[in-house]
This record gives structure tokens, sequence and C-alpha cells, in this order.
């Protein structure tokens, strides 16, 4: 049956230094050709960075751990709303839609991985620790993308009254 989630959300478990479940699931997006321990050796390391940069330099928002800082990351890079393509009348439009919570969720992951997939140069742990710190802050290329897709929806929102 169409539309139905699988049991996978049921069988997915705490991650093994946090015991956070959302950090099981990025840990999960950030994998790569089913290399987990590569995955999880990449967050984990991020973590440290992002640690022994709060232990320099405090954060502004006061955060203690490197949870803490990840958890606003994410709060802070999801979308509310997204534009939907729509076809009405032969013509198509972008319509303005409010984003479900997991959703919104799958959108912060993807926005966060992907920008910090597409500088290089760098260990890829502290390209995530840099985004994860700058998205806990409201700044970033995650946070520009989730400011675009806004920007998007609030000039398509004469064309809300198409949405079901």
């Amino acid at each position: 049956m169409a539309g139905r989630w699988t049991a996978s959300e049921g069988q997915l478990r705490p991650d093994s230094r946090f015991g956070n479940r959302t950090l099981s699931r990025f840990i999960n997006c950030v994998m790569r050709d089913g290399k987990k321990s590569v995955a999880e050796r990449v967050v984990y390391d991020a973590m440290d960075e992002i640690k022994a940069r709060i232990e320099k330099q405090p954060h502004p928002a006061g955060f203690q751990s490197p949870i803490e800082v990840f958890e606003k990351a994410i709060d802070n890079a999801k979308p509310f709303v997204e534009v939907r393509s729509k076809r009405v009348g032969g013509a198509n439009y972008q319509v303005p839609m409010q984003v479900g919570p997991r959703r919104r969720q799958s959108l912060a992951f993807r926005w966060i991985i992907g920008s910090c997939r597409a500088e290089k140069g760098r260990p890829m742990h502290l390209r995530l620790a840099d985004e994860l710190l700058a998205a806990s802050k409201g700044e970033g290329k995650a946070m520009a993308t989730r400011d675009q897709v806004h920007r998007m929806a609030d000039a398509n929102k004469a064309f809300a009254h198409f949405a079901y």
C-alpha cells in the first residue's frame, strides 16, 4: 500500500555514544555504500571537534555539549513551508505547502550533509563540524538553502489556494 512507512522507525537504535535517535538517523544519512563505521567515525570526530571548539570559545547560545549544538542546528535548518509543483488547468503552479515533521528533518539532514559534501579540500568531519556550528548560530549554506525555500514559498503565496 502506497504512503505507508516501514518498520525502520521502530528498529532504529539510539547511537552508541550519545544515546540519541536523531543522531543515529543522521549517521545513517551520512553513510555511503553501507559503510556505517566510516559514517560513525566522521560524525563522532565532528562532535569531538565541536566539543573542542566550545571549550576553546563558548557558543553564543551557551551550549555545553555537542549534542545540544547538533539538535539546535537541525532545528534551525528545518523548513516550515516548501513549494510543490501542481498542475491546474493545463498550467503548472508552484504552490506553497506546509512540510510534515519527517520531511522537515529529512530536508535539514540533506541540506547540511549536501553543503558539507559540496565543499572540497578538507576532511569531512571538519566540514561537518563547521556546518553544524554555523547552522546552530543561524548561518551557513544549509540555512541559506532554507531561507531560499522560504522566500520561494513567500513569493508564490498567491497560489496557496491551489493546495488541498
